[in-house]
């Protein structure tokens, strides 16, 4: 199960921190990952922290975002800084798959959502 929270409305250039606590599974053994869905659009990753800390983005995000985790609390946080209006979105956690960027579960949270305005 995942729990996101933290999301809300911001101006372009503001922060957001959003938070996804996870249960059901062993977190600290697996690849966590924070995914988004904007209106009309397919869902993308955005983060993805390994079990040693290491993290990786794809280009649109990576001096923007930091993803990291508490194995102790079984979350994984997402701080979001110089938000753009392309940012705006629903935004999920995910256990990602060994070696790739797909999510590894079907049981989506009911997410948060990131709206951003110019």
């Amino acid at each position: 199960q995942f729990v996101e929270s933290g999301g809300g409305w911001v101006q372009s250039g503001e922060s957001l921190s959003l938070s996804c606590v996870v249960s059901g599974f062993d977190f600290e053994s697996n690849r966590m990952a924070w995914y988004r869905q904007a209106e009309g659009k397919t869902r993308e990753w955005v983060a993805i922290v390994a079990t040693t800390g290491s993290t990786n983005y794809p280009d649109s995000v990576a001096d923007r975002f930091t993803i990291s985790r508490d194995n102790a609390k079984r979350t994984v946080y997402l701080q979001m800084n110089n938000l753009e209006p392309e940012d705006t979105a629903v935004y999920f956690c995910n256990v990602a798959q060994i070696g790739g960027t797909a999510p590894l579960s079907d049981a989506w949270g009911q997410g948060t959502q990131v709206t951003v305005s110019a």
